[in-house]
Protein backbone atom coordinates (compact mmCIF):
# COMPACT_ATOMS: atom_id res chain seq x y z
CA UNK A 1 0.00 0.00 0.00
CA UNK A 2 1.64 3.46 -1.02
CA UNK A 3 0.89 5.06 2.31
CA UNK A 4 3.33 2.50 4.37
CA UNK A 5 5.83 3.00 1.31
CA UNK A 6 5.51 6.59 2.00
CA UNK A 7 5.77 6.39 5.53
CA UNK A 8 9.02 4.34 5.51
CA UNK A 9 10.51 7.04 3.60
CA UNK A 10 9.56 9.46 5.75
CA UNK A 11 10.93 7.53 8.76
CA UNK A 12 13.85 8.91 9.76
CA UNK A 13 12.50 13.03 9.80
CA UNK A 14 9.28 11.39 12.14
CA UNK A 15 12.20 9.68 14.37
CA UNK A 16 14.42 13.41 14.33
CA UNK A 17 10.85 15.01 15.65
CA UNK A 18 10.04 12.29 18.34
CA UNK A 19 13.47 12.69 19.61
CA UNK A 20 13.89 16.04 19.62
CA UNK A 21 10.33 15.94 21.65
CA UNK A 22 11.85 13.23 24.09
CA UNK A 23 14.67 15.45 24.26
CA UNK A 24 12.84 18.51 25.55
CA UNK A 25 10.26 17.31 27.76
CA UNK A 26 7.37 19.80 29.29
CA UNK A 27 4.42 19.23 31.45
CA UNK A 28 0.78 19.45 31.30
CA UNK A 29 -0.13 22.78 29.81
CA UNK A 30 3.64 24.37 30.13
CA UNK A 31 4.15 23.18 26.72
CA UNK A 32 5.42 26.64 24.71
CA UNK A 33 8.53 24.60 22.94
CA UNK A 34 6.78 21.43 21.95
CA UNK A 35 3.68 23.28 20.87
CA UNK A 36 5.28 25.80 19.01
CA UNK A 37 7.40 23.19 17.32
CA UNK A 38 4.28 21.56 16.21
CA UNK A 39 2.71 24.79 14.78
CA UNK A 40 6.02 25.70 12.64
CA UNK A 41 6.20 22.02 11.33
CA UNK A 42 2.04 22.20 10.27
CA UNK A 43 2.75 26.16 8.76
CA UNK A 44 5.81 24.38 6.69
CA UNK A 45 4.20 20.95 5.50
CA UNK A 46 1.21 23.75 3.88
CA UNK A 47 -1.89 23.83 6.68
CA UNK A 48 -4.55 25.65 5.61
CA UNK A 49 -5.05 26.82 8.85
CA UNK A 50 -2.98 26.54 12.09
CA UNK A 51 -4.74 27.55 15.06
CA UNK A 52 -2.61 28.02 18.56
CA UNK A 53 -3.78 28.83 22.19
CA UNK A 54 -6.81 25.73 22.08
CA UNK A 55 -7.44 24.56 25.45
CA UNK A 56 -4.87 26.95 26.97
CA UNK A 57 -1.32 25.56 24.64
CA UNK A 58 -3.04 23.49 22.04
CA UNK A 59 -2.62 23.03 18.74
CA UNK A 60 -5.15 22.73 15.79
CA UNK A 61 -4.09 22.47 12.30
CA UNK A 62 -6.94 22.65 9.44
CA UNK A 63 -6.17 20.61 5.78
CA UNK A 64 -8.76 20.83 2.99
CA UNK A 65 -9.33 18.04 0.83
CA UNK A 66 -9.83 18.18 -2.84
CA UNK A 67 -13.35 19.34 -2.54
CA UNK A 68 -13.24 21.94 -0.26
CA UNK A 69 -11.29 23.91 -1.69
CA UNK A 70 -13.00 24.37 -4.44
CA UNK A 71 -16.48 24.46 -2.20
CA UNK A 72 -15.23 26.68 0.63
CA UNK A 73 -13.73 25.31 3.84
CA UNK A 74 -16.76 24.78 5.76
CA UNK A 75 -18.55 23.17 2.98
CA UNK A 76 -17.91 19.03 3.58
CA UNK A 77 -17.15 17.12 6.62
CA UNK A 78 -14.32 17.37 8.77
CA UNK A 79 -12.71 14.52 11.06
CA UNK A 80 -10.49 14.91 13.77
CA UNK A 81 -7.64 13.27 14.75
CA UNK A 82 -5.79 13.98 18.23
CA UNK A 83 -2.42 13.54 20.11
CA UNK A 84 -1.28 14.72 23.16
CA UNK A 85 2.25 16.52 23.64
CA UNK A 86 2.89 16.38 27.61
CA UNK A 87 5.51 14.44 29.17
CA UNK A 88 5.65 13.25 33.06
CA UNK A 89 7.57 14.42 36.61
CA UNK A 90 10.13 11.21 36.00
CA UNK A 91 13.62 11.15 35.82
CA UNK A 92 14.93 9.26 33.26
CA UNK A 93 16.74 5.43 33.71
CA UNK A 94 16.73 4.86 29.77
CA UNK A 95 20.00 4.48 28.20
CA UNK A 96 18.93 6.13 25.11
CA UNK A 97 21.23 9.01 22.78
CA UNK A 98 18.34 11.29 22.61
CA UNK A 99 17.83 10.86 26.15
CA UNK A 100 15.46 13.68 28.30
CA UNK A 101 18.11 17.29 28.88
CA UNK A 102 15.44 18.41 31.15
CA UNK A 103 16.05 16.72 35.06
CA UNK A 104 13.17 15.29 36.38
CA UNK A 105 11.15 14.82 33.61
CA UNK A 106 10.54 12.23 30.90
CA UNK A 107 8.09 11.23 27.77
CA UNK A 108 7.47 8.46 30.22
CA UNK A 109 3.52 7.87 28.05
CA UNK A 110 5.16 7.76 24.69
CA UNK A 111 3.30 11.53 23.59
CA UNK A 112 6.60 12.07 21.97
CA UNK A 113 5.73 9.21 19.66
CA UNK A 114 2.21 10.44 19.10
CA UNK A 115 2.84 13.92 18.63
CA UNK A 116 5.32 12.57 16.13
CA UNK A 117 3.28 10.28 14.13
CA UNK A 118 0.30 12.75 13.86
CA UNK A 119 2.81 14.94 12.31
CA UNK A 120 3.93 12.35 9.98
CA UNK A 121 0.27 12.58 9.03
CA UNK A 122 -0.39 15.93 8.89
CA UNK A 123 3.00 16.15 6.26
CA UNK A 124 0.92 13.24 4.07
CA UNK A 125 -2.25 14.85 3.99
CA UNK A 126 -0.87 18.21 2.86
CA UNK A 127 0.83 16.63 0.49
CA UNK A 128 -1.80 13.99 -1.67
CA UNK A 129 -5.09 15.56 -0.34
CA UNK A 130 -6.57 12.09 -1.20
CA UNK A 131 -9.77 12.84 0.19
CA UNK A 132 -13.15 14.90 0.10
CA UNK A 133 -13.43 17.66 3.37
CA UNK A 134 -11.06 18.65 6.32
CA UNK A 135 -8.56 16.86 8.42
CA UNK A 136 -8.61 18.63 11.64
CA UNK A 137 -5.56 17.41 13.49
CA UNK A 138 -5.33 17.84 16.74
CA UNK A 139 -2.25 18.67 19.17
CA UNK A 140 -3.74 18.49 22.88
CA UNK A 141 -1.41 19.39 26.12
CA UNK A 142 -1.98 18.67 30.05
CA UNK A 143 -3.55 15.01 29.17
CA UNK A 144 -1.56 13.58 32.26
CA UNK A 145 -3.39 15.26 34.82
CA UNK A 146 -4.47 18.06 33.99
CA UNK A 147 -7.62 17.68 31.60
CA UNK A 148 -6.33 19.11 28.26
CA UNK A 149 -9.02 17.42 26.20
CA UNK A 150 -11.85 19.08 28.59
CA UNK A 151 -9.77 22.75 28.39
CA UNK A 152 -9.94 22.65 24.23
CA UNK A 153 -13.58 20.97 23.99
CA UNK A 154 -14.51 23.88 26.72
CA UNK A 155 -12.44 26.16 24.17
CA UNK A 156 -14.62 25.66 21.31
CA UNK A 157 -12.62 22.98 19.66
CA UNK A 158 -15.55 20.56 17.91
CA UNK A 159 -17.84 23.40 16.74
CA UNK A 160 -14.84 25.89 15.45
CA UNK A 161 -13.41 23.54 13.26
CA UNK A 162 -16.53 21.61 12.62
CA UNK A 163 -15.60 18.47 13.88
CA UNK A 164 -17.92 15.54 13.24
CA UNK A 165 -16.00 12.46 14.18
CA UNK A 166 -12.47 12.43 16.68
CA UNK A 167 -9.96 9.65 16.54
CA UNK A 168 -6.94 9.08 18.85
CA UNK A 169 -4.26 6.31 19.15
CA UNK A 170 -1.70 5.54 22.07
CA UNK A 171 1.16 2.97 22.22
CA UNK A 172 0.84 0.43 24.14
CA UNK A 173 3.55 -2.09 25.75
CA UNK A 174 2.98 -5.72 25.78
CA UNK A 175 1.18 -5.76 22.45
CA UNK A 176 3.57 -6.66 19.11
CA UNK A 177 5.06 -3.56 16.98
CA UNK A 178 2.77 -2.38 14.13
CA UNK A 179 -0.23 -4.52 15.88
CA UNK A 180 -3.49 -2.44 16.82
CA UNK A 181 -6.05 -3.69 19.65
CA UNK A 182 -9.55 -1.95 20.50
CA UNK A 183 -12.84 -3.00 21.86
CA UNK A 184 -16.84 -1.85 21.65
CA UNK A 185 -17.66 0.10 24.16
CA UNK A 186 -15.60 0.94 27.72
CA UNK A 187 -11.59 0.98 26.48
CA UNK A 188 -10.26 2.50 29.66
CA UNK A 189 -12.10 3.75 33.09
CA UNK A 190 -12.83 6.20 34.84
CA UNK A 191 -10.64 7.77 37.51
CA UNK A 192 -11.72 9.46 40.71
CA UNK A 193 -9.37 10.83 43.27
CA UNK A 194 -10.49 10.58 47.25
CA UNK A 195 -8.13 12.22 50.50
CA UNK A 196 -9.15 10.71 53.74
CA UNK A 197 -8.74 12.78 56.83
CA UNK A 198 -8.68 10.23 60.09
CA UNK A 199 -9.18 12.42 63.29
CA UNK A 200 -8.91 10.43 66.38
CA UNK A 201 -7.67 11.25 70.40
CA UNK A 202 -3.64 11.17 70.43
CA UNK A 203 -1.80 9.26 73.95
CA UNK A 204 1.31 7.77 74.76
CA UNK A 205 1.39 4.15 73.20
CA UNK A 206 1.65 2.50 76.92
CA UNK A 207 -1.72 3.82 77.50
CA UNK A 208 -3.89 2.86 74.14
CA UNK A 209 -6.98 3.35 76.45
CA UNK A 210 -7.03 6.58 77.10
CA UNK A 211 -6.57 7.23 73.16
CA UNK A 212 -8.38 7.12 69.65
CA UNK A 213 -5.60 5.52 67.52
CA UNK A 214 -6.01 7.19 64.38
CA UNK A 215 -3.32 4.64 62.71
CA UNK A 216 -5.86 1.83 64.19
CA UNK A 217 -8.91 3.06 62.69
CA UNK A 218 -7.14 4.37 59.21
CA UNK A 219 -6.11 0.34 58.75
CA UNK A 220 -9.80 -1.09 59.53
CA UNK A 221 -10.79 1.79 56.35
CA UNK A 222 -8.04 0.55 54.26
CA UNK A 223 -9.19 -3.11 55.11
CA UNK A 224 -13.02 -2.10 54.75
CA UNK A 225 -12.68 -0.19 51.59
CA UNK A 226 -11.35 -3.51 49.66
CA UNK A 227 -15.00 -4.98 50.33
CA UNK A 228 -16.37 -2.68 47.78
CA UNK A 229 -14.72 -4.23 45.03
CA UNK A 230 -14.94 -8.10 46.63
CA UNK A 231 -18.36 -7.65 48.16
CA UNK A 232 -20.43 -4.44 46.82
CA UNK A 233 -20.28 -5.11 43.10
CA UNK A 234 -20.66 -7.71 40.66
CA UNK A 235 -18.09 -10.10 39.70
CA UNK A 236 -18.72 -9.37 36.54
CA UNK A 237 -18.05 -5.59 36.84
CA UNK A 238 -14.13 -3.90 36.81
CA UNK A 239 -13.57 -2.08 39.58
CA UNK A 240 -10.51 -1.26 41.46
CA UNK A 241 -10.19 1.40 44.52
CA UNK A 242 -6.64 1.60 45.57
CA UNK A 243 -5.21 3.35 48.75
CA UNK A 244 -2.10 4.64 47.89
CA UNK A 245 -0.34 7.07 50.62
CA UNK A 246 -0.84 7.24 54.48
CA UNK A 247 0.89 9.35 56.42
CA UNK A 248 0.73 10.22 60.39
CA UNK A 249 0.80 13.25 62.42
CA UNK A 250 3.38 10.77 64.75
CA UNK A 251 6.81 10.02 63.86
CA UNK A 252 8.45 8.94 67.05
CA UNK A 253 7.75 4.95 68.65
CA UNK A 254 5.56 6.02 71.18
CA UNK A 255 3.18 8.02 70.68
CA UNK A 256 -0.22 7.50 69.13
CA UNK A 257 -1.29 9.04 66.31
CA UNK A 258 -4.14 11.58 66.46
CA UNK A 259 -4.60 12.35 62.95
CA UNK A 260 -3.62 10.40 59.33
CA UNK A 261 -4.69 11.05 56.31
CA UNK A 262 -5.22 8.91 53.45
CA UNK A 263 -4.92 9.25 50.19
CA UNK A 264 -6.44 6.75 46.72
CA UNK A 265 -7.82 6.41 43.75
CA UNK A 266 -11.09 4.48 42.17
CA UNK A 267 -11.43 3.58 38.74
CA UNK A 268 -14.83 1.79 37.47
CA UNK A 269 -15.77 1.26 33.98
CA UNK A 270 -19.73 2.33 34.02
CA UNK A 271 -21.18 5.71 35.28
CA UNK A 272 -23.94 4.33 37.57
CA UNK A 273 -21.01 2.45 39.14
CA UNK A 274 -18.91 5.41 39.70
CA UNK A 275 -21.86 6.98 41.29
CA UNK A 276 -22.19 3.44 43.71
CA UNK A 277 -18.74 3.60 44.51
CA UNK A 278 -18.51 7.29 45.68
CA UNK A 279 -21.53 6.80 47.64
CA UNK A 280 -20.51 3.68 49.17
CA UNK A 281 -16.30 4.67 50.07
CA UNK A 282 -18.43 7.94 51.78
CA UNK A 283 -20.54 5.28 53.99
CA UNK A 284 -17.56 2.96 54.87
CA UNK A 285 -15.30 6.11 56.00
CA UNK A 286 -17.45 7.39 57.87
CA UNK A 287 -19.04 4.61 59.60
CA UNK A 288 -16.07 2.78 60.31
CA UNK A 289 -14.31 6.12 61.72
CA UNK A 290 -17.32 6.31 64.05
CA UNK A 291 -17.16 2.84 65.27
CA UNK A 292 -13.91 3.12 66.53
CA UNK A 293 -14.83 6.97 68.17
CA UNK A 294 -12.78 8.58 65.80
CA UNK A 295 -14.06 11.26 63.00
CA UNK A 296 -13.50 10.72 59.38
CA UNK A 297 -13.24 13.76 56.74
CA UNK A 298 -13.61 13.02 53.01
CA UNK A 299 -12.19 15.24 49.57
CA UNK A 300 -13.80 13.34 46.75
CA UNK A 301 -12.84 14.82 43.06
CA UNK A 302 -14.14 13.03 40.00
CA UNK A 303 -11.37 12.73 37.51
CA UNK A 304 -11.34 11.49 33.49
CA UNK A 305 -14.66 9.23 32.75
CA UNK A 306 -15.02 6.44 30.96
CA UNK A 307 -13.00 6.51 27.91
CA UNK A 308 -15.86 4.55 25.75
CA UNK A 309 -15.92 3.70 21.66
CA UNK A 310 -19.41 3.24 20.26
CA UNK A 311 -19.53 0.08 18.40
CA UNK A 312 -20.00 1.58 14.81
CA UNK A 313 -16.85 3.96 15.20
CA UNK A 314 -14.63 1.27 17.31
CA UNK A 315 -15.77 -0.83 13.47
CA UNK A 316 -14.61 2.22 11.60
CA UNK A 317 -11.55 2.26 13.57
CA UNK A 318 -10.68 -1.35 13.06
CA UNK A 319 -11.20 -1.06 9.14
CA UNK A 320 -8.50 1.59 9.36
CA UNK A 321 -6.06 -0.41 10.84
CA UNK A 322 -6.83 -3.25 8.62
CA UNK A 323 -5.96 -0.90 5.52
CA UNK A 324 -2.29 -1.18 7.73
CA UNK A 325 -2.02 -4.39 8.67
CA UNK A 326 -3.60 -7.68 8.95
CA UNK A 327 -2.87 -8.11 12.61
CA UNK A 328 -5.80 -6.65 14.44
CA UNK A 329 -7.48 -7.35 17.46
CA UNK A 330 -10.89 -6.11 17.83
CA UNK A 331 -11.49 -7.42 21.11
CA UNK A 332 -8.91 -6.55 23.49
CA UNK A 333 -9.56 -6.50 27.52
CA UNK A 334 -9.76 -2.99 28.52
CA UNK A 335 -7.38 -2.01 31.04
CA UNK A 336 -8.41 0.57 34.38
CA UNK A 337 -6.24 3.68 33.62
CA UNK A 338 -7.58 6.81 32.49
CA UNK A 339 -7.62 8.98 29.57
CA UNK A 340 -8.67 12.27 28.93
CA UNK A 341 -9.59 12.19 25.25
CA UNK A 342 -12.68 10.40 27.33
CA UNK A 343 -14.08 13.85 27.15
CA UNK A 344 -13.73 14.68 23.46
CA UNK A 345 -15.83 11.22 23.03
CA UNK A 346 -18.42 12.66 25.06
CA UNK A 347 -18.19 15.76 22.59
CA UNK A 348 -18.05 13.85 19.35
CA UNK A 349 -18.37 10.01 18.38
CA UNK A 350 -15.31 8.45 17.56
CA UNK A 351 -12.78 5.56 18.51
CA UNK A 352 -9.95 5.37 20.96
CA UNK A 353 -7.20 2.55 19.40
CA UNK A 354 -3.83 1.08 20.92
CA UNK A 355 -0.81 0.57 18.75
CA UNK A 356 1.83 -2.23 20.22
CA UNK A 357 4.89 -0.66 21.49
CA UNK A 358 6.57 -4.41 21.43
CA UNK A 359 8.22 -5.89 24.71
CA UNK A 360 8.70 -2.15 26.48
CA UNK A 361 9.23 -1.18 29.69
CA UNK A 362 5.74 -0.31 31.02
CA UNK A 363 3.89 3.11 30.58
CA UNK A 364 5.21 5.92 32.82
CA UNK A 365 8.45 3.95 33.99
CA UNK A 366 11.78 5.43 34.01
CA UNK A 367 12.87 3.44 32.09
CA UNK A 368 10.09 3.15 29.45
CA UNK A 369 11.35 3.41 25.79
CA UNK A 370 8.77 4.21 23.26
CA UNK A 371 9.60 2.04 19.50
CA UNK A 372 10.22 3.90 16.83
CA UNK A 373 9.48 1.25 14.45
CA UNK A 374 5.37 1.75 15.15
CA UNK A 375 5.96 5.49 13.33
CA UNK A 376 4.70 4.56 10.39
CA UNK A 377 2.02 2.38 11.65
CA UNK A 378 0.49 5.28 13.69
CA UNK A 379 0.72 7.56 11.05
CA UNK A 380 -0.88 5.46 8.86
CA UNK A 381 -4.03 4.59 10.13
CA UNK A 382 -4.47 8.61 10.99
CA UNK A 383 -4.28 9.23 6.97
CA UNK A 384 -6.60 5.93 6.71
CA UNK A 385 -8.93 6.86 9.27
CA UNK A 386 -9.50 10.72 7.24
CA UNK A 387 -9.23 8.94 3.33
CA UNK A 388 -11.80 5.83 4.21
CA UNK A 389 -14.10 8.62 5.89
CA UNK A 390 -13.70 11.11 3.45
CA UNK A 391 -13.50 9.38 0.28
CA UNK A 392 -13.08 11.51 -2.92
Amino acid sequence: MPIKTRFAEMLPEITAWRHDFHQHPELLFDVGRTAGRVAALLREFGCDEVVEGIGRTGVVGVIHGQSTQAQGPRAERAIGLRADMDALPILEQADVPYASTVKGKMHACGHDGHTAMLLGAAKYLCETRQFAGRAVVIFQPAEEGGGGGLEMCRDGLMDRFGIEEVYAIHNMPGIPVGEFAICDGPIMAACDQFDIRVLGRGGHAATPHDAVDAVVVSAQIIMALQTIASRNVNPHDQVVVSTCAVKSDSSVHNVIAQEVKLRGTVRTMRPELRDYVEARLHQIVTATAEAFGARAEIHYDRGYPVTSNPPEYAALAVQGARGVTDKVNPDVTPMMGAEDFSYMLEARPGAYIWLGNGDSAILHSPDYIFDDRALPYGASWFVEMVETRLPV
